[in-house]
């Protein structure tokens, strides 16, 4: 070949040199760029979760200006009323002339008292006679020309319930309807301060013509059972509890049922710690379980139902306490599609969200507060002043719920006697209230890839070292690219078999799979300790490489027998049935679907990819390490555990921290064969909920933009933190071995 060819050839070759390295170069930052793209994709998913309530004004209507005995609105935000007590009801709609329907009242006969109903829209009043009469606002929309919506009223009275003592007036009522019955409850106060406190119970049936025919089941008188003044007078929706406040603070809590009213909980004080006690509002949350009080100093606290464990019995107990008002709340508005409620003091407007225990948005308007409505939207607020002008404000607040005390808090759930963590997206109704933590999602991460780890390492490292130490080489060939292919398997297959072969038959013998998890090593060491001593002479039959020919049968024995152990051992120690032993004795569950099940098939899907990283860091450490510590006398196992391995580190913690993110990240196998329970317990024999595989479980139910998609995406963050957190430990970790052993 002349100068001029060879030049030539060196001169494409460093072309190709050049353009792969470039090539490599803009690759790497490609996939760095691409891995920011993620991070920052999910970022801003879930920036919004942590935004507070944004509040604009978008108008104002004019309404009467005085007090009004109900201040409310439909469904859609549209068409706010005004009840005064002469019993006209004033409609305004915003683009119209505002319109009203008055009461079939009598001439002189006044609303002293009402109960309104957001949610199944229609009002609850008493009047000055002592009559009590329900009112359907008849709300409806209908679809114009143009595309617009038009909503109209059409309210028409109901039933009319005849309870109490007649004539006298009704200051206070309350209602609420059961599929049963409906319950009335009615305060009325006479002249001269004597106050009387009726409740009954009432059953309503429609002829085929119409026609409506009203059954009273029951009547009680329940003044003689309270003490004091009574102030203030709530009936739950679902006609169970009737709750009474009085004037000095103490509220009592009557539970109805088929036959009458009794006692179901009396004299407990919401602000007893406090100079002044009393009462200035009580009203229901959304779902009727939580009671709002505020105090005549501005003080805030809600109150829940939930069954007390010393004295085993359902009672009300507080739950939250929120940040002081400017005052007195007097005004209070609650969601009927969530858990917020908005309290006004003067005017001074906070709107606050009960399960985060959170102020979502508070500010002082230049006008006093006179009454309060949200929509059911959960869209608008409508604020009137004593002057009747109604200010119409836009809220949106999409993720209230959402939140870092909902997410990694314990959070006082309703219906719980005390704060903990606890996971459960969805309910079967609206008042449901999400519970959101991730900390056992996190936990159930955790737990899995511990269990999986606790089973693949010692049998991936204590393997790899083998094959890479001691097995000849013509074995070593065929067993290495064996272990490889495990790792070929699909995960949803090795879930497959976990649910429907490995979970029941570990099941039905557990005590054999625990003989086997402790015989099999104790075996092993023993095997080798009884090898080691046997003479020169008989060891030498085998070449070196080859034991495993004769190791490899005495395990499938030391197995076969411990597996057969275990039926006796069961009935000998655990009564003949472990599963139903293990509660009883621990009070822990016991789940077909374990830990101890996806330790064993997580495991065996991190064993291959652990095996062959640490079998290559082993097999590149140099010979002639290995050559020097076996020519001073040192054993094959000494050269291999202070020699090879230590040198070797650097790659087997890469191994180690690979397999951790496999583990971390797994998903089929864990929803098939854990129960997908989120719960926070270490027990062996009970199932979790991962991150992973939560994310798999709910994303494609999951409402686009919603608070649970955007939680999920914050799932997914904590999973690229966490690997990203572990990764560079490990890596930083790595380097400082490496600059030990330099010869790698």
């Amino acid at each position: 070949m002349s100068t001029a060819d060879r030049f030539q050839t060196a001169r494409s070759t460093l072309l190709v040199d050049r353009f792969m390295t470039s090539f490599i170069k803009i690759g790497g930052i490609a996939i760095i760029l691409a891995v920011f793209a993620i991070f920052f994709f999910i970022l801003i998913e879930i920036i919004p979760l942590f935004q507070g309530a944004r509040v604009s004004p978008v108008g104002q209507r004019q309404g009467p200006a005085g007090d009004a005995v109900v201040f409310g609105v439909d469904e859609w935000g549209r068409l706010p009323f005004l009840l005064q007590e002469d019993g006209t009801l004033h409609f305004l709609p915003r683009d119209q002339e505002p319109f009203s329907h008055r009461l079939a009242l009598a001439a002189s006969e006044r609303i002293t008292a009402a109960a309104y109903d957001q949610l199944h829209q229609h009002i609850t009043v008493g009047t000055s006679q002592g009559r009590v009469l329900r009112v359907v606002l008849g709300y409806q929309s209908r679809l114009l020309e143009d595309g617009t919506t038009e909503v109209l009223a059409a309210p028409q009275s109901a039933e009319a319930y005849a309870l109490g003592e007649a004539g006298l007036p009704i200051t206070a009522i309350g209602f609420g309807e059961s599929h049963a019955a409906k319950l009335v409850t009615i305060l009325q106060e006479a002249a001269d301060g004597r106050q009387r406190l009726s409740a009954a119970a009432f059953t309503i049936a429609r002829n085929m013509l119409g026609q409506v025919r009203i059954e009273q089941l029951w009547e009680r008188d329940l003044t003689s059972l309270l003490t004091g003044r009574i102030d203030q007078l709530l009936v739950d929706g679902k006609a169970e509890h009737i709750v009474v406040a009085t004037a000095d603070g103490e509220v009592s809590v009557f539970a109805a049922n088929d036959e009458g009213v009794e006692i179901f909980q009396r004299g407990f004080r919401p602000f007893a710690d406090l100079p002044d006690p009393r009462i200035a509002s009580m009203h229901y949350l959304n779902g009727d379980v939580s009671l709002v009080f505020s105090s005549v100093g501005g003080a805030n606290r809600i109150w829940s139902l939930f069954i007390d464990p010393q004295l085993q019995r359902r009672q009300y107990g507080q739950t939250k306490v929120f940040p002081d008002t400017a005052g007195a709340a007097t005004v209070y508005a609650r969601s009927i599609r969530n858990k917020a409620f908005l309290l006004a003091s003067g005017n001074q407007v906070s709107l606050r969200y009960a399960t985060t225990e959170t102020v979502r948005w508070q500010s002082e308007l230049p006008f006093t507060v006179a009454d309060a409505v949200i929509a059911g939207k959960y869209d608008r607020l409508l604020l009137r002043a004593p002057d009747g002008v109604i200010h119409e404000y836009a809220l949106r607040d999409p993720h209230p719920e959402a939140g870092l005390r909902a997410f990694f808090g314990k959070v006082w759930y309703e219906g719980r006697a005390q704060p903990e963590y606890e996971w459960q997206s969805s309910g079967a109704t609206d008042d449901f209230e999400p519970k959101l933590s991730l900390v056992p999602l996190v936990f159930g991460s955790l737990k899995g890839t511990f269990y999986a780890l606790l089973f693949a390492l010692p049998i991936a490292l204590l393997g790899a070292v083998y094959v890479s130490e001691f097995m000849h080489h013509r074995f070593k060939i065929i067993v290495k690219p064996t272990i490889e292919i495990m790792a070929s398997l699909p995960s949803v297959v090795l879930g497959f078999l976990a649910a429907l072969w490995l979970a029941p038959l570990v099941e039905n013998r557990v005590p054999s799979v625990l003989i086997c998890l402790i015989g099999l090593p104790l075996g092993a060491l023993a095997f080798g300790a009884l090898w080691t001593r046997l003479p020169r002479a008989w060891r030498s039959w085998l070449r070196p490489g080859y034991e495993f020919l004769l190791f490899a049968p005495v395990m499938l024995l030391i197995a076969a027998v411990c597996w057969q152990l275990g039926p006796p051992l069961e009935r000998l120690l655990f009564g003949g049935d472990f599963r139903q032993w293990w509660p009883q004795a621990t009070g822990a569950s016991f789940e077909q679907r374990n830990s101890l099940v996806v330790g064993f098939m997580m495991g065996f899907a991190v064993i291959p990819i652990i095996f062959t990283i640490v079998e290559d860091a082993l097999s590149n450490v140099p010979p002639a390490l290995r050559s020097g510590s076996l020519a001073l006398g040192a054993s094959r196992w000494q050269t291999a555990m202070r020699i090879v391995v230590p040198t070797a580190s650097a790659g087997i913690l890469s191994a180690i921290m690979i397999g951790f993110g496999r583990a971390v990240g797994e998903t089929m196998i864990v929803v098939m064969a854990t129960g997908n329970t989120p719960v926070m317990d270490i027990n062996i024999f009970n199932g979790m909920r991962t991150l992973s595989a939560n994310i798999a479980v709910e994303l494609p139910e999951a409402p686009h933009g919603g608070t649970l998609y955007r939680t999920l995406f914050l799932g997914a963050m904590l999973l690229f933190l966490l690997t990203f957190v572990v990764n560079t430990a490990a890596e930083v970790l790595r380097q400082h071995l490496r600059e030990k052993y330099k010869t790698v």
